[in-house]
């Protein structure tokens, strides 16, 4: 087919990842990642094999690679294309001898910049009419229903069309694409939707729809770009290339293995577990590890994505979403042991080690446990026939004397813990590990755990643990093993040296709890404070638990939680167990068939300050033969209210005053009617007239008394307002 033919791509991609996990065994080597060195291709060309990887919690890996280089050597590594922008920002190359001449890649134009740069602009993935739009003065050739037809694009457009038809005649209004064409025999138009297909006529234009359309495929198919690193020097020395890309969080399980429970009080007695730890690591790149130092960083160091490669004409920081773990299993919080504590547990760790020894491969007493009485194959075949019998039951020093060696060590990198793989590791591309990381003794005691938060009348079983080991412990889950039977599944938080731990592996159906509440308010003490009352209140918050060990053969250590409330100081009992931000925590042992009490109780003293008159004399009374209110304060509250009740007198005179002024007010209105219906010469006139004179004098005299009355008002309510601002009576 030509260029100027029609293209017409349909691409399908579909992509499988299959991923395989492997669980290794001491013996075996493990792990390996990172990016792929081609082999020697070329002059000059040499291969730098991976020699230590460090995979951190943050979602990437260190990689390094190492090798003898003989003059000058051109090294090609290949990445997917994803990893080219985190290789871009972190790569470092070290030439032992020589000179690094420099690093060298493909180039990367956006795509839509590409495609925008050829004759025809595809990038915005244009339709049919939109395509034939941007061919305007282009000859093509269109298939109609009425066969091929050559002419110029002139232009496309919109034409409304009415359909008649549907129910009841109802007509629908919509826009159909036209084509206009300049043809031999005139302009003609064409119905798109009736257009079955169309082929460029010009031989440039067609090659260069052909040459987009080739780069959007060669896009979709990019997954890999090559890195070039060349350093050049004089004989065989050693040259290190490192970098850093995107990796899958690195995990850990563990599995605690408790001793054979103990019956009567030897049940509270502190014990030593076996902590197992497993590191799963997935090798998710394109090439194999082979024989390659790991080490596990429990550190989190910032990370982020950044686009390097892309060349850059508008800046856009790529930066993850942060993401917060969702939590389902309850974690404790660890309390609040002192540094010397801790220095303790781990001298007694380190005795307990050389005590017990490594627990690594004491296999010789399995294997003579085992041994038949007879010797030879006779002896083995019936020892194998009575294996086929019944399988003999694992105890719990099966589980922690012949479990898989560790194979790392704990060691300080710069300001963050690591686990270094003591043997080199092997991992083949796509698939993952879990790598023994961790087997030691460490001290515990079960114990109950009771939170009244959890909703449940029944304890949580779980067990205290010490990290008595010089390791850290990563957060994830536990699988709890009593003896050799599975308990339950925990979860743990980050566990540094020494510290202490509670796990909660499954509820303690042997023992009811009941919390009954109770709380009151009392005041402590009145006094007058600036002219103030201030009363001294106690919030008293009480708890009582209550618990019933239903287990007539074990004693029970419980450890209750308790909410610490802020303000609040404890009382009862006086001083907790352990503490947490959040919590207290405090002990009960109870025994098998028996109950036990505790009471918490917490106090909070609170200041309320309230006016002076708004407190009755009574009130204060009672108070005071309680003993809450001194006899100073009743004294200063009688001299207050001495004073208020001469203002009141005062203020009483006044109102009397202005009530007989009113009433003569109103009496001379009488008089005055009066006065007007009789003349002046009848004798009950001058009798009007002389009453009227002496009302007069009176609401004079009533002025002026009133007067002086609200003076000496004013004059009492300020040394009354100034004896109480200064009043301060214990």
């Amino acid at each position: 087919m030509s260029a100027a033919r029609s293209i017409r791509i349909l691409l399908s991609v579909a992509g499988l990842a299959l991923s395989s996990a492997t669980i290794l065994s001491p013996s075996t080597a493990i792990a390996q990642a990172t990016p792929v060195v081609s082999k020697q291709a070329g002059k000059g060309e040499q291969s730098l094999p991976i020699r230590r990887i460090v995979l951190y919690r943050s979602g990437v890996g260190a990689f390094e690679r190492r090798g003898m280089i003989d003059g000058h050597a051109d090294m090609q590594l290949r990445f997917s294309t994803d990893q080219v922008n985190d290789i871009l920002k972190s790569m470092f190359v070290l030439d032992k001898g020589g000179t690094v001449e420099g690093i060298r890649y493909g180039s990367k134009d956006p795509l839509s910049r590409r495609l925008a740069s050829f004759g025809i602009d595809i990038s915005d993935n244009p339709s049919a009419g939109e395509l034939l739009s941007r061919l305007r003065g282009t000859p093509v050739r269109i298939t109609s229903p009425e066969g091929p037809v050559t002419g110029t694009v002139m232009n496309v457009e919109t034409r409304p069309t009415v359909y008649t038809g549907g129910d009841k005649g109802s007509a629908t209004k919509f826009d159909l694409p036209w084509i206009n064409l300049l043809t031999d025999s005139g302009v003609r138009s064409f119905n798109l939707t009736a257009v079955t297909g169309f082929e460029v006529l010009d031989p440039m234009l067609a090659k260069e729809l052909s040459k987009a359309l080739a780069a959007l495929a060669e896009h979709k198919a990019d997954r890999t770009k090559t890195v070039d690193v060349s350093v050049n020097g004089n004989g065989s020395r050693e040259v290190i290339v490192g970098y850093i890309h995107e990796m899958p969080v690195w995990k850990t399980s563990y599995r605690l293995i408790l001793g054979d429970s103990p019956k009567g009080d030897q049940a509270v007695k502190p014990a030593d577990a076996t902590m197992q730890g497993w590191a799963m690591v997935e090798n998710t790149t394109d090439e194999d590890w082979n024989n390659v130092s790991l080490s596990l960083v429990s550190g989190r160091p910032v990370s982020f994505r950044m686009d390097l490669y892309e060349p850059l004409y508008v800046y856009r920081p790529e930066l993850p979403v942060p993401t917060v773990p969702g939590v389902m299993p309850r974690a404790y919080e660890g309390g609040d042991l002192a540094f010397a504590d801790k220095d303790t547990v781990l001298k007694e760790a380190a005795g307990r080690m050389n005590s017990r020894g490594r627990l690594a491969g004491n296999s010789n007493a399995l294997a003579k446990a085992a041994e038949p009485a007879g010797r030879g194959d006779a002896g083995r075949s019936m020892q194998m026939d009575r294996s086929e019998v019944q399988a003999p039951m694992l105890s719990s020093d099966d589980l922690t004397s012949y479990s898989a060696r560790t194979q790392a060590k704990g060691v300080e990198a710069g300001e963050v813990f690591q686990y270094q793989l003591e043997s080199p590791v092997t991992l083949e591309r796509q698939k993952s590990a879990m790598l023994p990381i961790l087997s030691s003794p460490i001290p515990s005691r079960r114990v109950s755990i009771y939170n009244r938060t959890d909703g449940s009348k029944n304890p949580m079983r779980g067990v205290e643990i010490t990290n008595a080991t010089t390791l850290q412990f990563i957060p994830g889950p536990i699988s709890v093993y009593d003896g050799a039977a599975y308990a339950g599944d925990a979860q743990i938080g980050h566990v540094g040296a020494g510290d202490k731990r509670l796990l909660a592996y499954s509820v303690d159906l042997e023992v009811e709890a009941r919390a009954e509440d109770n709380g009151n308010s009392e005041v402590r003490k009145i006094r007058i404070i600036d002219g103030t009352f201030e009363q001294t209140i106690k919030n008293v918050n009480s708890t009582k638990y209550t618990f019933t060990n239903k287990d007539q053969a074990r004693t029970r250590t419980i450890i209750v939680e308790h909410p610490k409330l802020g303000g609040w100081d404890l009382v009862e009992p006086k001083k907790p167990t352990e503490k947490t931000e959040a919590m207290y925590r405090f002990e009960l042992e109870v025994a098998g068939g028996k109950q036990g009490e505790m009471r918490v109780t917490q106090e909070q003293i609170t200041l309320q300050r309230v006016g002076i008159a708004d407190l009755q004399f009574n009130y204060l009374l009672d108070q005071s033969k309680a003993g809450k209110v001194s006899q100073a304060v009743i004294d200063a509250v009688r001299e207050v209210a001495k004073r208020q009740g001469a203002i009141n007198d005062v203020n009483s005179k006044v109102q009397r005053l202005e009530s007989e002024r009113a009433e003569i007010d109103k009496d001379q209105a009488r008089i005055r009617e009066n006065m007007k219906t009789v003349g002046q010469q009848a004798q009950v006139y001058a009798r009007y007239l002389q009453k009227f004179t002496e009302q007069e004098s009176r609401i004079e005299q009533i002025d002026t008394d009133a007067k002086t009355a609200r003076a000496d008002a004013v004059r009492l309510q300020n040394d009354l307002n100034e004896f109480v601002r200064k009043l301060n009576v214990e």
